[in-house]
This record gives C-alpha cells, structure tokens and sequence, in this order.
C-alpha cells in the first residue's frame, strides 16, 4: 500500500491523515507539537463549522462531540449603524445545525487517535530543509504539506490573480467565556454577527472547551480604525486586559450585546487570541531545492479572512476532496500534474466561491447585497437561504453576490 507524508496536524493535516489510515494507507504524520501540548496551550482559533464539514468527519467516526459541543442553529445578523444604534436584525435559521468544539481539545483528542489507528505520528517541527530531505529518502509517495502558519508555508508562491489583497484587511481578536446570556430574541444557541460598518464585526460563538459549553467573543476590526485597539500589541496581551478591551468596545458599540456581558468571564488561563493575516492564495506545488515536490493543503494555499467562518469549514472540504482524489488516483503516480489537477478541481468544487464571497464580505456592502437584507430581515425564506449559504457557499453565487441574479430572486420570492 502507498505511503504518504502529511505535515502539519491541523484541522485539514489530521481529517486527512485519519482517513487515508481507514482506506488503509501507510500514513506518517509530522506534529509540531503532542497532545498534551496542543491541549495545555493558547487557543488557536473559532472554527464553527456547518454541516457539510461535519459530514466529512462523521464519515470516519471523528465526531466524537456530537452530544457534548452546543448546536449551532442559525445565525441572528445586527447592523449597527451609526455605532450603538440598531438599525437592522435578521434572523437565519440552519436547517440541520453546525457546532465549535476547541481545537485544543479536538487536535489533542484527533492526535491520540491517529496514533491508536496506526498513523506513524512523529513530534517534530519541520523547516524547508528537513522537507527536502525527507523527499529525497525515496519513502513517500506523496508528501502534502498542512502547516498553514510558520515557515513552510513560504515555500509556497502566491498567486497575484486569486489574491486581491496585498495586507491585511481585519485586526482580529478572540476570547472564549463563560456567562454570557443568551439573547432574549432568539435564545438558542446561533451565531451573532454583528456589523458596525466602515469599522468592523464582532461575532458571538457557541462553542465546547475545557471548561464546558461558553461563547466566543470574535472582533474583526478594520485596521486603523477606533475598533482596532490591540493594534501595536505585538506580543500576546495579558488576558483579563484583552477581555476588558473586547467587553469595553462591546459597550460601546453594540449596548444589546453588552447587557447580556454582566458576568462573562474567561474560560480559561489560555483562552484568548489576537492577530492579523492578509487574505492569499497560493500556487498549489511547491518545489524544493533538491528536486522534490510536494503539494499544498487548506490554509497553505487558501488562507480567507475568518469574517465569513469558513475557515475549518474549507480544511474539512479540502481534506474529503484530496482523500477523494488519492483513493481515485490508484498506483499512479502522483506527479506534479496530479497535484496541480487536485488543487484545481478543489478550487473548482469549493476554493473559487468561497474565496469570492469572504473578498466581497471585507468591503463596503453594495447597494444589492443590502437590499438581500433588509429583505431577510422580513422575509424567513430568504433569511434561510442566507444561512444555507454558510453551510454551501456556492449557492451565493446564484443570487447573491451577483447584482442581476439578487434582483431576479428578490423578485421571484416577494
């Protein structure tokens, strides 16, 4: 049976890495941290993921949060506008629900888990050199590189045509709680996605940690503007400051959501985040200094702006795509064309409308695109057309980022 080295042991790195162990492949995983690690340490993300992503694990039987992670039923979209002022709610029913389960439980928990399933899992952080060598051993029939951050994924060109921005287009900051109400109107478990336009998004997450069910309070500030406060922090910002800072701007920009906040408090020791990145794509094939080539996955080739939470969705899609791909693929080889193909026919299926729809998300909202929503927020039929698109992103590009195709709908539906 072939032989395949995955780097990287991430949401799309580990679902990969298990399924190609249950197809019966040899599967060698390289971690840059162990399990105890990954689960003692900082959180990394907010990862909600929406029911086709789920599928793609249920599959193999990695869905072990299934009854313990609350549901996510929908999302409930605020515009606030001028700040403090509501100015617009719609409210988004999922028809099956997505959930949030920490990827520190959920990477620990998935790492263990390879292990006992017979993937050879070995500790180590890799640089472009051991890459290189690893390739010339002759061992691997395949070597695919999931490490979205950290050097690595240098090795990869960016692609200028699918990769509008050139810096980064949000300020993002992250703090899981506990205590956090639910909201009055619509007290289950959903998204909030609350829009201060020209200035930024927080949105409120449920979501399974250590420590039990909480939320996730998530700003996406535009840079330099009043909400981008963790600006010049270039270290990590002392927990209880970075929750003050996120509950300080809260209050004073969305007072709806604050009077839910009386007795939030962090989860945890670890359990905030801040940072920025700039939207890329990249060229799918890397090629080393010594011949090899390897092939890249999710956040190494398709890095989004979190602000459409697709994310884990996209490493999830991307991993089911490459299994396809290999399984289909048989004894041939797995030259650069396949990767290329592979990649391609991602980017086809997936990469392209998601890709398009998060650009469009980071700017100014076109006149079409407001009248979708003032339109949900009275009409359910499209309210839920809007959520479905988070769980299936290329059904907007049959009406909603699309001017004519908005109108043609709006006016089939009303």
């Amino acid at each position: 049976m072939r032989n395949i080295l995955i780097v990287g042991a991430g949401q799309a790195g580990l679902q990969l890495a298990l399924s190609l162990r249950a197809e019966g492949y040899e599967v060698t995983l390289m971690s840059a941290r162990t399990p105890d690690e990954i689960r003692n340490g900082w959180v990394t993300s907010t990862q909600a993921m929406f029911d086709l992503s789920l599928e793609t694990e249920r599959a193999y039987g990695l869905n072990f949060w299934e009854n313990e992670a609350p549901p996510i039923n929908g999302l409930r979209v605020a515009l606030s506008a001028p700040p403090g002022q509501l100015a617009l709610q719609i409210t988004a029913p999922l028809d099956r629900p997505g959930q949030s389960t920490d990827q520190r439980i959920k990477m620990a928990r998935w790492l263990q888990e390879a292990e006992e399933r017979g993937v050879d899992v070995i500790y180590n952080a890799v640089t472009t050199q051991d890459l290189d060598a690893l390739t010339q051993l002759g061992r691997y029939d395949l070597t695919i590189v999931a490490a979205g951050k950290g050097d690595l994924v240098a090795m990869f060109d960016r692609d200028p045509s699918r990769s509008p921005y050139t810096e980064p287009q949000r300020g993002l900051a992250v703090a899981y709680v506990h205590g956090l109400e639910p909201d009055p109107q619509w007290p289950v478990p959903h998204v909030g996605f609350h829009a201060v336009p020209g200035l930024g998004e927080l949105f409120v997450i449920p979501g399974l940690t250590h420590t039990g069910p909480c939320d996730i309070l998530f700003w996406e500030a535009v840079p330099g503007g009043p909400l981008d406060r963790w600006a010049g922090h270039s270290g990590r910002m002392a927990p209880e400051q970075h929750l003050a800072l996120t509950l300080g701007l809260i209050r004073e920009n969305l007072p709806w959501v604050y009077e839910r906040a009386a007795n939030v408090r962090l989860t945890d020791a670890k359990s905030t985040l801040h940072g920025r990145y700039t939207p890329t794509v990249r060229q799918p094939v890397a090629h080393l200094p010594g011949g090899g080539k390897v092939l890249g996955l999710a956040d190494v080739v398709i890095a989004n702006d979190p602000i459409t939470g697709q994310g884990s969705n996209t490493a999830a899609k991307a991993a089911d795509h490459y299994l396809k791909a290999i399984l289909a693929h048989g004894d041939q080889p797995f030259d650069e064309q396949w990767m290329t193909g592979t990649f391609e026919g991602f980017w086809t299926a997936h990469g392209q409308a998601v890709t398009g729809w998060t650009n469009a998300m980071l700017q100014p909202l076109p006149p079409h695109v407001q009248q979708i929503l003032g339109a949900a927020s009275q009409n359910e039929r499209i309210a839920r057309r809007f959520a479905a698109g988070f769980v299936d992103p290329n059904d907007f590009l049959n009406w909603f980022v699309d001017p004519e195709k908005a109108s043609a709908y709006l006016a089939e539906v009303n």
